[in-house]
């Protein structure tokens, strides 16, 4: 059997585009979180819908496509697409591949991902399930609801040629096409990939979470949910947005001349196997460990942990203390207490900010954590204000109903 004995390729990333409720560009969403403003509000576009207890959301406000995007290029995207492409475009720019020969050359792939498509366009399809007319549906009604609809639309609209991985796992997605394009360049399989997630808010998203009593009830006072591991807690909120990195391999990148960001060291994926929506510690605290196995570095060069902390009864609790298992007692926040829960978008977004905070040697507290749970394990949570951290590897953490578990490694630019 003839082996392969080329040595894995390093992967850096050399470009990144977001679009969130915080903001859009870094400056925007630093001055946020310094700030300690929360993204949430109270949603009375929900206010129709009595039966639904919850009212809170993250918005991206008044999210137009620029100019340049035509009525025809824009006619497969329904809103989580039209974010998804917009941040890839920002992302290539930045990475200096926007319109480049590589971008179509079959070199470089996708992997990207969205919990569900646009509710919109799933509305014509109801119309047709429900009153037995096909008046709504339209030859795009499917590509705009599908779940790979973000994945989809930015192959088309830039032309890639290369893999393509759809992530349509949830509150993993994001972390997913991050983590499968790590593993193909690091395989040689591409030499360039577009990762990331999107999601749009939805009131029917926000259902889902309602019906299972884990969406948080603070209607009278957004400001102060989520909560995550605070010993009052009530549930989530959603969020929506886009974020895209692009990640490349250090040859490749070097070659060209590419500003690096940050480099992708470790990645662990795993299934709990278990029950479809509660969270099991051991896999959680496994997934932490492949990536750690993955990486090659020891646990105390861990100096800061983002986590996916919903504010969730059980799952803030099994997963700190998977996290103290693993990597003890460090650092940890959850910038979901800012901007909601992006379910697919989520991932990608903390990633991206934790590489910003980590350039800058500062971390931001998580806001409403008044009390620390109990429950939760003993961790340095970073609590009330920002705290100054000088670190050059972070793990990043997310977890997604069906047990679906992720875990990156991160390490500064100034290492790679």
């Amino acid at each position: 059997m003839k082996q392969n004995l080329k040595a894995p390729h390093r992967v850096v990333i050399t470009g990144a585009g977001n679009i969130s409720p915080l903001g859009d560009d870094w400056s925007e969403v630093r001055t946020s979180l310094l700030s300690q403003k929360s993204a949430i509000r109270y949603m009375s576009e929900w206010d129709q819908y009595s039966d639904l207890k919850t009212r809170l959301g993250a918005p991206v406000e008044n999210f137009e496509l620029p100019s340049h995007y035509r009525a025809k290029q824009k006619r497969s995207m329904g809103r989580v697409a039209r974010m998804a492409v917009l941040a890839t475009e920002r992302a290539l720019e930045q990475a200096g591949l926007l319109g480049d020969p590589i971008v179509q050359s079959g070199d470089l792939g996708v992997a990207y991902g969205s919990a569900a498509g646009s509710s919109t366009a799933g509305m014509e399809f109801f119309k047709l399930l429900a009153g037995q007319s096909m008046e709504d549906v339209t030859t795009t009604t499917y590509i705009r609801m599908m779940s790979h609809t973000a994945a989809v639309n930015i192959g088309v609209f830039f032309g890639t040629q290369g893999r393509m991985y759809t992530t349509s796992s949830a509150c993993t997605a994001g972390s997913q096409g991050v983590g499968f394009a790590y593993e193909a360049i690091r395989a040689g399989q591409q030499k360039v990939m577009i990762a990331g997630g999107a999601e749009e808010l939805c009131v029917a998203q926000a259902a889902v979470f309602d019906t299972i009593m884990a969406a948080s009830l603070k209607n009278d006072a957004p400001e102060t949910a989520p909560s995550p591991f605070d010993a009052a807690r009530d549930g989530l909120v959603l969020g929506e947005g886009a974020t895209t990195l692009i990640l490349e391999s250090y040859e490749h990148a070097k070659a060209r001349g590419a500003t690096i960001l940050a480099e992708v060291i470790g990645y662990g994926t795993n299934t709990d196997g278990g029950h479809i929506v509660r969270p099991r510690q051991a896999t959680m605290q496994r997934v932490m460990e492949l990536a750690m196995e993955d990486s090659g570095i020891s646990t105390d060069e861990i100096g800061y942990v983002s986590a996916h902390a919903t504010a969730t009864d059980h799952g803030d609790i099994f997963e700190s203390h998977a996290t103290y298992d693993v990597v003890g007692k460090k650092p940890i926040n959850s910038l979901k207490s800012y901007t909601g829960h992006g379910l697919g978008a989520c991932g990608a977004f903390e990633l991206w900010a934790g590489i910003n905070m980590m350039d800058e040697g500062w971390f931001a507290p998580t806001l409403n954590l008044n009390q620390v749970d109990e429950r939760c394990a003993d961790l340095d949570y970073i609590r009330d204000e920002p705290r100054e951290i000088s670190t050059d590897v972070f793990m990043t953490n997310n977890f997604a109903f069906g047990g679906i578990n992720t875990s990156l490694i991160i390490q500064s630019k100034n290492r790679a």
